[in-house]
């Protein structure tokens, strides 16, 4: 209950980087030309009933994870490594 005389609404914040949500938005959609797992992961989202922008950010979500692997293992991209099922399926 609000006190007398006084309303407060709270809403929702987002903190993110513009830039750093630009460059991975980016990134998504420039692999799917590029990369045939990357695309089979889009198009599995698609299929799902996702919106093209729920699907683009799930991607970003995808490769952002890949980058932390490969560098927290200090290890190289290796597309069959990182998309072992979308790999197969294209296949």
């Amino acid at each position: 209950m609000a006190p007398s005389g006084r309303r407060r609404v709270v809403l929702a914040r987002y903190a993110r980087s513009e830039r750093l949500f630009s460059a991975c938005y980016l990134w998504a959609f420039a692999s799917l030309t590029a990369s045939p797992p990357a695309r089979a992961y889009y198009d599995r989202h698609r299929s799902l009933g996702k919106s093209h922008n729920q699907a683009l950010r799930a991607l970003a979500n995808r490769l952002v994870g890949i980058l932390h692997g490969c560098l927290r293992h200090g290890q190289t991209y290796d597309e069959s490594v990182a998309w072992p099922v979308e790999a197969r399926a294209v296949a």
